[in-house]
C-alpha cells in the first residue's frame, strides 16, 4: 500500500514538474528594431551653413542616451531619453516610420524633464520644449571604436527659448550622432 502511494505521488510531481515548464514565448515590443541604448556625442552647428562648428559644444563628451517604445506599444512612436546632458536632459515622444527608421518630434514637443538646473540658475527659462528633426538609424552603418560594426543613429535637436545663439552668436541647432551601447571598455 505504501508503495503505491509513493508511486501515485511520484507520478503527481512528475507531472506538476513537466506541466510547470511550459515556457510562455516573450514577444518583443513593437520597436524593437530602433530600441535601444546609444553611446552619442553632441556637435553645434553653424546657423548659417548647418556645418559643424563644435565637435562638443556643451562639454559632455561621449554619453548615453536610450530609445524605447511607449506604454501604447506601437510601432509608429517611442521615447527619446537624453538624461545625462548636463545643460539640455530631455525627454520626448517621437513619431517613428519603422520601414525606413527614421524618426522626428512634432514642432516643440513637450520636455518632461523641463529646464536644466544648469539654466535655472543664469535665469534662463529654455529647454521646456524640443525639436528633434531628421532622425535616422542606420543597421551595421558605423565601426565602433573596438573595430566592430554597429548601429548608428543620426538626428538634430533644437530647444525653444534656447539662450545659446543669442550669447554666442551661433549653434541654434544641435547634432547628435553615435553608435548602439556594446558595454565594451574600448568603445567608451
Amino acid at each position: 500500500m505504501k508503495k503505491s502511494l509513493y508511486s501515485i505521488f511520484a507520478l503527481m510531481a512528475m507531472l506538476i514538474a513537466f506541466t510547470s515548464c511550459e515556457k510562455d514565448e516573450v514577444e518583443n515590443t513593437a520597436t524593437v528594431e530602433m530600441a535601444g541604448e546609444w553611446h552619442v556625442h553632441v556637435s553645434a552647428l553653424d546657423p548659417a551653413t548647418g556645418e559643424e562648428i563644435d565637435d562638443d559644444w556643451f562639454g559632455d563628451g561621449n554619453y548615453n542616451i536610450t530609445t524605447s517604445n511607449t506604454a501604447a506599444n506601437v510601432a509608429n512612436e517611442m521615447w527619446l531619453v537624453d538624461a545625462n546632458a548636463y545643460i539640455y536632459p530631455y525627454q520626448v515622444r517621437i513619431d517613428v516610420n519603422p520601414n525606413n527608421m527614421t524618426f522626428n518630434s512634432s514642432t516643440d514637443a513637450e520636455n518632461l524633464f523641463g529646464s536644466s538646473g544648469y539654466l535655472a540658475q543664469y535665469g534662463f527659462d529654455a529647454g521646456y520644449a524640443v525639436t528633434i528633426t531628421d532622425g535616422k538609424i542606420v543597421k551595421n552603418g558605423t565601426t565602433t571604436p573596438s573595430g566592430m560594426p554597429a548601429d548608428y543613429i543620426e538626428f538634430y535637436v533644437s530647444f525653444k527659448d534656447d539662450p545659446f545663439p543669442a550669447m554666442e552668436g551661433t549653434a541654434d541647432k544641435y547634432k547628435v550622432s553615435g553608435f548602439r551601447y556594446t558595454g565594451f571598455v574600448e568603445d567608451e
